[in-house]
């Protein structure tokens, strides 16, 4: 007959391996029946079995442990499940598995498992490390005047270090990046007090405007009448339309406008002794107008060839998204010229309302983080660029130091430009024309190759090298690898007249370091296809990219710039 759990003993009993064994063959050859079938046959519940029944609950609802000890010394530690019971409920538990625990380890020799420590943890087994990975919750059930317990276990779950490469990134580290912020300022803060205690003030009151303004209204008057050549492509696409000039003549005027449009600041900037900053934005300005002049022309085009070669039904149910094929419309054109985009279409996915209060906002943040780029340069960026040598043609050591001490500022307004033009500028733009796609930059800090940034950072200009330069090279048969080169040369080129111009000097720094993107994409690419979902791709990008080339492109062009003045002085 099966004892009653009263009798187990609370402390290390230790069991003579004889007496246990006839034990254990006579439970098995009487076959007593289970808690739950005794339970299923009674057809009443007497008040004595539910005094019994309440015991055995009762008993059960706590954490019994059983240590034998044999006579080499090896020990079995058993911790049974522990069973919540709702009040006023007869549950029924089967309590045989208790039995079969206790029958199957009572001298110190587990009859399934020999030499191994078997410990079991809310009804799951964890031999030699097995079952690891399954995740428990904190306490499993149990109840919590258990919970706390000295002999309640500790460790219950297989668990990562927070900064291991397996766990850093599943939890937050705003207390991390919180202590960045704050060894940012106050880092910064010695800068700033430092540079003031040597140069002081630098701003003067000619800051905003002064009498040499006035070489730049030649500069001012050709970014008035650049509107001019879309006029003329409007006319081109007009008369292309009305069938008066023929293909090739429409394509051949689209390129001399074009080629027109680009050269005549040039030749503007080239003749008059302008400042650098002013010939900058007068180039940055006839470019997107290249670039958008080229997408309208383009994309007539190809309207032009789809209106030919298919049914109008056909197309407006397989392509309803291509647009209207009926014409150019002048509105359209305008529209697009002012627009936040460099790709042409009909008709742009539009707002509903303009949100003035939040226009003003912006506008605000726009002066004050103009003014604050505008600051660094005058006081930071300036004197360290003066007291500087040619990185070129001085000590290797003092470049380096003089590199790394510009990175920071240059770091600082780039990031401001970024800020100021991408989403401050774009977003106040399409805010007043309803213009509705406002993804002009996606993650691109996150980048983990020089090829991810390049896709990222200029929306705008990354879906016209796609439309128009990179997938025509596609469908004309050229391979991949030569269609990216021709988006880089185009793109150093570009980057090149941009700021070679406005600098009166041709030394190609600005179209090598374009081009020297080439080889960082395929560096990047491997580094990411071996070490995967790792961030050395971004490690790389932030070096090459932030730390090193733009300090040195600014010393670069900054001495070439004084060599020249000295020399035409």
């Amino acid at each position: 007959m099966r004892s009653s759990p009263l009798s187990a003993p609370a402390s290390p009993v230790s069991i003579d391996t004889t007496e246990t064994e006839a034990k254990h063959r006579e439970r098995t050859q009487m076959a007593i029946p289970s808690d739950r079938e005794t339970l299923e046959r009674a057809p009443e519940p007497s008040p004595a079995l539910d005094l019994q029944s309440s015991l055995r609950r009762r008993l059960h609802s706590t954490a019994a442990a059983v240590v034998v000890t044999d006579s080499s010394s090896k020990a079995i530690f058993t911790s049974v499940e522990n069973l919540t019971i709702d009040s006023g409920e007869d549950s029924g538990v089967d309590t045989s598995s208790d039995a079969d625990t206790r029958d199957r380890v009572v001298d110190g020799v587990d009859r399934e498992e020999e030499n191994k420590t078997v410990s079991v943890f809310n009804s799951r087994q964890y031999k030699d490390g097995s079952g690891r990975g399954e995740g428990q919750g904190t306490g499993g059930g149990v109840p919590a005047k258990f919970l706390y317990r000295a002999s309640a276990p500790a460790h219950r779950k297989v668990k990562e270090s927070p900064l291991s490469s397996d766990a850093i990134f599943k939890q937050s580290h705003a207390g991390l990046l919180n202590l960045c912020i704050v060894v940012l300022i106050a880092v910064n803060s010695r800068l700033i007090i430092e540079n003031l205690m040597k140069y002081g003030l630098l701003i003067r009151a000619g800051y905003w405007f002064s009498s040499k303004s006035v070489r730049d209204w030649p500069l001012l008057m050709c970014c008035l009448t650049l509107p001019a050549f879309p006029l003329g492509a409007f006319m081109v696409e007009k008369l292309a339309q009305h069938k008066f000039i023929s293909e090739p003549v429409v394509i051949t005027l689209h390129v001399i406008i074009t080629t027109a449009e680009i050269l005549y600041p040039v030749i503007v900037i080239l003749r008059c002794d302008s400042a650098v900053l002013s010939g900058i934005t007068l180039m940055l300005f006839a470019s997107v107008v290249w670039l958008k002049l080229v997408s309208y022309a383009h994309t007539n085009y190809d309207m032009r060839t789809l209106s030919k070669s298919l049914d109008k039904e056909d197309l407006y149910s397989n392509c309803p998204e291509i647009g209207d094929l009926k014409g150019v419309s002048f509105k359209s054109l305008v529209y697009f010229m002012v627009a936040p985009t460099l790709c042409y279409q009909p008709n742009y996915p539009r707002t509903t309302c303009i949100r003035k209060g939040w226009v003003i906002r912006q506008l605000v943040k726009l002066v004050i983080f103009t003014g604050l780029m505008g600051f660094i340069i005058e006081q930071y960026i300036n004197p360290i660029v003066q007291n500087s040598q040619h990185p070129l043609k001085g000590n290797f050591l003092n470049a380096i130091e003089r590199v790394l001490k510009l990175s920071v500022p240059t770091l600082y307004v780039w990031l401001c430009m970024f800020y100021c033009f991408f989403h401050l500028w774009l977003n106040i733009l399409a805010e007043l024309l309803c213009f509705g796609d406002r993804e002009f930059y996606k993650d691109w800090w996150n980048a983990k190759t020089i090829e991810e940034y390049w896709r990222m950072w200029n929306m705008p200009v990354h879906r016209w090298m796609i439309r128009h330069i990179y997938f025509p090279c596609i469908r004309n048969g050229l391979p991949k690898a030569v269609a990216i080169l021709i988006s880089f040369l185009l793109s150093a080129i570009f980057h090149e007249i941009c700021i070679a111009v406005p600098c009166h000097i041709f030394k190609f720094w600005a179209f090598i370091g374009i081009m020297f993107q080439i080889p960082l994409v395929i560096l990047t690419k491997y580094l990411q296809h071996k070490f995967t979902n790792s961030m050395v791709g971004n490690m790389i990008f932030w070096l090459f990219f932030s730390i090193l080339g733009q300090p040195m492109c600014v010393l670069l062009y900054y001495h070439d710039v004084m060599n020249r003045k000295v020399g035409t002085e």
